[in-house]
């Protein structure tokens, strides 16, 4: 028997029209199986354009906390235009709420990095409950260094096992974290540390005296050469390392003249910049001297420290014990 074409037309639009349901019934149970909310069923392979980019909820715990980054400048502007938006994102990734803080020294002393950070803790927002004492010039690469609020006491980033750098073990340097109730137990940093070396080494010993216990990351096992990236061109840069006056003997044990009680400073401007999106707050600050306290303020004409170093120890020497390397002999074939 045969068909009428009519009839060959209207079979052909109920087989399509059935293929079209069963392609639908089909997508409906795989929808409703990617929205379900039972955590015992396996988890849904569905993905969407947005499936590869991470994004980071806050956790009560840091959106409970806020950090103010105190950031020590001068003369730096390239590392500060790839430190800015670089730890924004960062700190983004970890939903740490945070606002950065640069304290350029416009001033003609010599550069005063625990000065500023003391400057740095009276200008920034007292919504911070902890700060970050941060070197422009060191990015941290691995993720699994979280700046979390250092309930417990100041917790080091770049501790000695991880920075590119420096290895011993006292050292406390780069970034460390501390909450605004530790820092002002300690009255700060001292600010008799003009030019460069010892500020941080004086902070560990006011840390270690007032009973703190410093924490470090674990389980990071990217290595010195994977976890940081460190700007600093010692050839490009030079160290301030003069001594002048009795500069040497007088910084060698701890500070107890200065601290954040005896910070005195103007701020000469105070702006806020945005670099590549990243908001940072700048600030130009002149530092005060006391030349009747730190005359090596200004090593310029001044005569040099020639007077004998002074080598005895005692709990209040903040110059470190610096394991010497063993040297690898030399194998002659």
């Amino acid at each position: 028997m045969l068909m009428k074409q009519s009839q060959v037309k209207l079979l052909c639009c109920v087989i399509i029209l059935c293929f079209c349901l069963s392609i639908l019934a089909v997508f409906h149970v795989i929808t409703s199986e990617c929205n379900t909310g039972n955590t015992d069923t396996a988890e849904c392979s569905c993905q969407d354009n947005q499936s590869h980019k991470h994004v980071d909820t806050p956790t009560k715990e840091s959106s409970d906390h806020k950090l103010c980054i105190i950031v020590p400048f001068r003369d730096r502007f390239e590392e500060l235009l790839e430190f800015a938006p670089y730890i924004k994102t960062f700190l983004h990734n970890q939903a740490v709420l945070n606002e950065v803080w640069v304290i350029n020294q416009a001033d003609k002393f010599r550069f005063n990095r625990a000065y500023l950070i003391n400057v740095g803790f009276q200008e920034s927002s007292s919504t911070c409950d902890y700060i970050a004492m941060h070197d422009v010039d060191l990015l941290p690469q691995n993720p699994a260094l979280l700046y979390k609020y250092p309930k417990n006491g100041p917790l080091h980033i770049s501790s000695n096992e991880l920075h590119p750098k420096y290895d011993y073990p006292t050292f406390i340097g780069g970034i460390l974290l501390i909450s605004r109730k530790h820092f002002k137990q300690v009255d700060g940093m001292s600010n008799k540390y003009w030019g460069w070396g010892l500020e941080d080494d004086e902070f560990f010993v006011r840390m270690r005296q007032a009973n703190m216990v410093i924490e470090r990351p674990k389980g990071i096992r990217s290595g010195r050469s994977g976890t940081f990236s460190h700007l600093h061109s010692s050839k490009e840069r030079k160290r301030d390392n003069a001594k002048c006056y009795n500069q040497r003997n007088a910084t060698r044990r701890r500070d107890r003249q200065t601290g954040l009680s005896s910070t005195f400073y103007k701020v000469a401007s105070k702006k806020q910049l945005v670099v590549d999106g990243a908001a940072i707050n700048f600030l130009d600050i002149h530092l005060e001297c006391d030349k009747g306290i730190t005359p090596w303020c200004n090593c310029t004409g001044a005569p040099p420290d020639k007077s004998p170093p002074d080598k005895t120890r005692d709990e209040d020497v903040v110059v470190p014990l610096i394991p010497r390397k063993k040297k690898t002999p030399k194998i002659v074939l």
